[in-house]
């Protein structure tokens, strides 16, 4: 058990306060968190005790002259149920049609489609401590840490319906000819498999990078598959190279998604959505106002920029910035490298060019900028009403590294119709 040393201020029911972490685990909030979420289902017994060890500590603190027992921060923790509130911008469905869990979560791309659906998220982890703020943020919970530690997938209910996992490519060291279940030890496709293994949920859903389709000529994703139909015992039909842009937003953003069916349900079938017959642009997501001047580009780095890009076309390669016509459709949003830069768009709505920010030359009276993190939030097809709560660096990141969830929502809709 892993025991933090730090003080943390914590806010319940309106009021904040010091809460004595010294003897918590860093599970406390989470499992506060979801306790709350799950009061009404039998899922809650498998936060309880973890939830009331926190609001001990926390009374303990603010009481220290008093003999807080593991009974007093119980009732403490049932009166809080009363006066909580999910005054959260995405609640959950007021009579969910099943169950998920939300594994390497980031800011909740899968949940937001899932939910939409009827979904009812029972458990989540995300170890990124920025992710978890914008996480918290939208939907009042704070996911569990790193989903590799035991400590943490002690907190897994069973009997959720579908898994759900975004979970980063890497190679495995395939010792024999199968590659199976044993092969794939020491990634974190094994800890998802291992979920899978023990907590046999109906369906489960994976999304990756199209690059694992190829990753190492091919064997990465022969290995996950065998292990997912041959070791794990799912209907698992073959993956689907799908593209946001066919989805109602103007990205092109390709991802491979990986579904299966546990097989005593008998599923033999499955057909992954068709393209939407209507092709959205980036006109559809710019702002509407005017844009902060911060976000325009400096004279002396749009000259850096066209250096950059020459040098390469010399070459014969295709890196470098590019600009966004309102017409048509952004490249992946990205996080790292040129990100930004390869979606730059025109707005030459700007009148104050006094800069907010240290750069070196004057900004651009092109009418060049970046896309404001709002514009990459609706490029993922997040609505407007999600909070976005930290810098914007971290923001950028965060949608960067999420799911297209108009992509994720037409495709869980297909999984939910068999399951359910």
């Amino acid at each position: 058990m892993k025991l933090l040393e730090k003080i943390s201020i914590e806010e319940v029911n309106g009021q904040k306060f010091k809460v004595r972490v010294v003897e918590a685990t860093e599970n406390g909030k989470a499992a506060f968190t979801h306790y709350l979420h799950n009061h009404q289902n039998g899922i809650s017994q498998f936060y309880k005790k973890e939830a009331v060890k926190h609001v001990r500590h926390a009374m303990e603190y603010k009481f220290p002259e008093s003999d807080i027992t593991y009974e007093v921060a119980e009732q403490a923790l049932q009166y809080m149920l009363f006066d909580y509130k999910s005054e959260v911008p995405f609640p959950e469905p007021k009579e969910p049609k099943f169950k998920f869990i939300d594994l390497f979560a980031g800011i909740g791309g899968f949940r937001l489609a899932m939910q939409s659906l009827g979904g009812k998220c029972v458990f989540t982890s995300e170890w990124d401590e920025q992710a978890k703020k914008t996480y918290e943020a939208n939907f009042g919970e704070v996911p569990f840490g790193d989903i590799t530690k035991e400590e943490t997938k002690k907190f897994i209910p069973d009997g959720f319906d579908v898994l759900c996992a975004g979970f980063p490519c890497q190679a495995f060291s395939i010792a024999g000819r199968r590659g199976g279940f044993e092969d794939t030890r020491g990634t974190l496709f094994f800890d998802v498999a291992e979920i899978i293994k023990q907590k046999r949920p109906k369906a489960f859903f994976l999304e990756n990078v199209k690059g694992l389709r190829n990753h190492d000529k091919g064997r990465t994703l022969a290995t996950i598959l065998n292990v997912l139909r041959e070791d794990l015992g799912y209907f698992v039909p073959d993956p689907e190279i799908m593209n946001a842009k066919n989805f109602g937003v103007p990205q092109n953003r390709e991802r491979i998604f990986i579904v299966g069916f546990r097989k005593d349900l008998g599923i033999s079938e499955f057909k992954y959505p068709e393209p939407f017959e209507e092709v959205a642009a980036f006109e559809d997501v710019k702002e509407e106002s005017v844009v902060s001047v911060k976000y325009y580009l400096s004279t002396q780095y749009l000259k850096t920029l066209k250096e950059h890009k020459a040098r390469h076309e010399g070459k014969g390669n295709g890196f470098g910035y590019e600009i966004i016509p309102d017409d048509g459709i952004a490249n992946a949003v990205v996080c790292g490298g040129m990100g930004r830069e390869r979606n730059l768009v025109y707005d030459d709505r700007l009148e104050d060019f006094n800069p907010i920010t240290h750069i070196r030359g004057e900004v651009n009276r092109l009418g060049i900028r970046k896309m404001t993190p709002r514009e990459w939030a609706r490029l993922q097809g997040f609505p407007d009403k999600y909070v976005i709560p930290v810098a914007d660096a971290s923001a950028y990141k965060q949608f960067g590294n999420s799911v297209a969830v108009p992509a994720i929502k037409a495709t869980a809709e297909r999984i939910i119709k068999v399951i359910v």
